[in-house]
C-alpha cells in the first residue's frame, strides 16, 4: 500500500467534493492536522474510517486502492439530456415515476449545519456522517430514518415524527426533541445531553448511551428499554413508567420521585454484588407509586422503599 498514492486519491476526492480539509475532519470527528497527514501520505485511515471516508467522498471503497479505475467516466456521470427535467429523466431510467415520489432521501456526509428541514415529509432518510449542528428539524415527519455517526449537537426536532428512527453514535448534547414522537426509536450511543420534554417513548431502546446530562422533563415510557445506559443522578421525577427494563445500567442517585411504577425490572451487571445493592440503595423513590410486582422485586433487593405508594 502506497500511502502517497492514497494521500493523493483522498486530495483527488476531497477537491472534487468542493470539501476543505477542516470540513472533511469535522464530518469524521477527527483534527485537520490529521487528514493533511494522510493527504502528505505520512499516515492513512483504518478500515472503519476509510468506509466512513468513501461514504463522505461520493466514491467506492476501491477507489483508494492503486490500481483502481471508475468503470463509468466521469462524462457519462455528468451528461444529461438538457431537454428532459429531472423528472422526465428518472422515468426514462426506472421506467416510471410515482406523482410526488421523494427523490432525495441520502444525505451520507453531507454539511448541513444549520439547515431548515422544519415541517418537511421525508421518510427513510439518511444522515450517515453527516454534520447537523443546529440543523432544525421540526415539526418534521421524518419515519424510518437513519442518523449514523453525526454531530447534531443543538440540533431542533421539536414536534418531529421520528417513528422508526434510528440514532447510532450520534452526538446530540443540547440537541431538543420537546413533544416529538418517539414510537419504536432507537437511540444507541447517542443522546448525551438532549432534552426531552413532553415526550412519550413508546416501544424505544436507549443502549449503551451516557445519559447523565439528558433532560428528561415529563415524560412518559411505554415499554422502553435502556440498556447499559449510564443514568447516575439523572431525574425522572413525577414521570410513568410501564413494562419498562433497566437492564445493567448504573441508576446511582437517580430520582424516581412521584413517579408512577408499573411492571418495572431493575436487573443487575453480571452478578449480584454488595456494589449493586449499595447503588440500589442509593435511587430515591420517596412519594413514587408502584405495582405489587415492582415493590416486590425492589424490596427483595433492599432498595429503600418507605415513602412508596401501593396501587
Amino acid at each position: 500500500m502506497d500511502t502517497k498514492i492514497i494521500g493523493s486519491k483522498i486530495v483527488q476526492a476531497r477537491k472534487k467534493a468542493n470539501m476543505s480539509q477542516a470540513q472533511l475532519a469535522q464530518l469524521l470527528f477527527i483534527s485537520p492536522q490529521a487528514v493533511g497527514k494522510w493527504e502528505r501520505g505520512e499516515s492513512v485511515p483504518d478500515i472503519i474510517t476509510f468506509n466512513r471516508l468513501a461514504e463522505i467522498l461520493g466514491v467506492d471503497l476501491n477507489y483508494f486502492s492503486e490500481n483502481f479505475q471508475s468503470p463509468v467516466s466521469e462524462t457519462n456521470l455528468t451528461e444529461t439530456d438538457d431537454n428532459n427535467t429531472p423528472e422526465e429523466s428518472l422515468k426514462e431510467s426506472t421506467g416510471s415515476m410515482v406523482p410526488g415520489q421523494q427523490l432525495l432521501t441520502n444525505f451520507n456526509g453531507s454539511n448541513l449545519t444549520k439547515s431548515d428541514f422544519a415541517g418537511v415529509t421525508a421518510h427513510k432518510m439518511k444522515f450517515k456522517a453527516s454534520a447537523l449542528f443546529g440543523a432544525d428539524f421540526s415539526g418534521a415527519d421524518l419515519t424510518g430514518s437513519i442518523f449514523d455517526t453525526c454531530d447534531a449537537r443543538e440540533a431542533n426536532f421539536d414536534s418531529a415524527n421520528l417513528t422508526d428512527c434510528n440514532f447510532s453514535i450520534t452526538d446530540l448534547t443540547d440537541a431538543s426533541f420537546s413533544k416529538a414522537t418517539l414510537q419504536r426509536t432507537t437511540f444507541n450511543i447517542s443522546g448525551q445531553g438532549a432534552n426531552f420534554t413532553d415526550v412519550n417513548f413508546v416501544d424505544a431502546k436507549l443502549t449503551k448511551t451516557d445519559l447523565r446530562k439528558t433532560i428528561f422533563d415529563n415524560c412518559s415510557f411505554n415499554n422502553v428499554d435502556f440498556n447499559h445506559c449510564d443514568l447516575r443522578g439523572v431525574s425522572f421525577e413525577g414521570q410513568i413508567f410501564d413494562s419498562v427494563t433497566f437492564d445493567m445500567s448504573a441508576l446511582n442517585d437517580a430520582s424516581l420521585i412521584d413517579a408512577t411504577l408499573k411492571n418495572v425490572s431493575f436487573r443487575a451487571s453480571f452478578a449480584i454484588t454488595n456494589k449493586f445493592y449499595k447503588a440500589l440503595k442509593t435511587i430515591h423513590f420517596d412519594g413514587a407509586k408502584m405495582d405489587k410486582l415492582t415493590y416486590a422485586a425492589l424490596k427483595g433487593l433492599g432498595a429503600e422503599l418507605s415513602g412508596v405508594t401501593l396501587v
